[in-house]
Formats: structure tokens, C-alpha cells, sequence
């Protein structure tokens, strides 16, 4: 028997501030980049698809970005204005 499946992984790429476009406030939005691997008996081996996002943390709304915004978004964001990056893994829920 041959056991595969697909498991998603959630890179927080850094905190932004940003203005949000649902809202309108000006708050810290995450940068983040969601990778879905495929995987063969419980090991992730290739990437499916990745996404990219951000996220405002005054309201919760998210927004899909293209991975030239978010390289951009990134750029801008490590150029000195506070922003904090990270680069750590995090599981992503189930439903």
C-alpha cells in the first residue's frame, strides 16, 4: 500500500504596516508565504503550489499578493523602517 498526500506549511516573511484596504486603518499586516508540499508516505517532497498574502491584524481580512509584491513588500520592509522578519515554519490548520 502506497500512502500519500499533500501537508501545508505557513511562512511568516515579515510584519508590515501597512493601510488596509477593508478597513482602511493603518495597521501591522503579515507577510506570509503558504507552500503545499507533496508528500509520500508522511514525507514532504515538492512544492504544489505557493501562495503568497497578507494579513491585517486590525480586522483579520486577507489578500493574496503576487511574489513580486511580496519580494517588494519585503524589500521595503527590511529597508530599515522596523519591520520584523521571520522565516519560521508554521503547520497549517485542518478543516
Amino acid at each position: 500500500m502506497i500512502i500519500f498526500g499533500t501537508k501545508g506549511y505557513l511562512y511568516r516573511l515579515a510584519i508590515l504596516t501597512l493601510v488596509c484596504g477593508h478597513c482602511g486603518n493603518p495597521a501591522a499586516h503579515t507577510l506570509s508565504k503558504r507552500v503545499t508540499k507533496f508528500t509520500l508516505f508522511f514525507v514532504p517532497l515538492f512544492p504544489i503550489s505557493t501562495k503568497y498574502l497578507t494579513q491585517c491584524t486590525f480586522c483579520g481580512a486577507e489578500q493574496k499578493v503576487t511574489r513580486e509584491q511580496a519580494e517588494q513588500l519585503q524589500a521595503q520592509g527590511t529597508g530599515g523602517n522596523g519591520a520584523q522578519t521571520h522565516g519560521q515554519p508554521q503547520q497549517q490548520p485542518r478543516f
